[in-house]
């Protein structure tokens, strides 16, 4: 079953930042990760939630959304979205129809 991780990010120094991308998307896809949705137009429909930037990365488990948070290969670039943004991040386990 598939596992996410979503994201929503407020960067603060966007030139900071761009490396970080790079970085967490080769980590990612090292894990099998494949985004879903990374930035773009967000539209609130229901709630008080303002998202600024929202990341979406689908893996093939939960067990590999958590390795990749997890891995030292995504440590540095970790290290760099938390010196320059603030995020809100969940692991979340998918659902498929049996």
């Amino acid at each position: 079953m598939s596992g996410y991780i979503i994201v929503d990010i407020v960067v603060h120094d966007p030139v900071a930042y761009e490396p970080y991308k790079k970085m967490a998307h080769a980590a990612a896809t090292k894990y099998g990760g494949r985004y879903i949705v990374r930035g773009g137009t967000v539209e609130v429909r229901e709630g008080s939630w303002k998202p600024s930037r929202v990341v979406v990365i689908e893996f093939p488990s939960i067990e590999q959304a958590r390795a990749f948070y997890d891995s030292a290969e995504y440590a540095p670039a970790l290290a760099i979205r938390k010196s320059v943004a603030t995020s809100n991040l969940i692991i979340v386990e998918g659902w498929e129809e049996k």
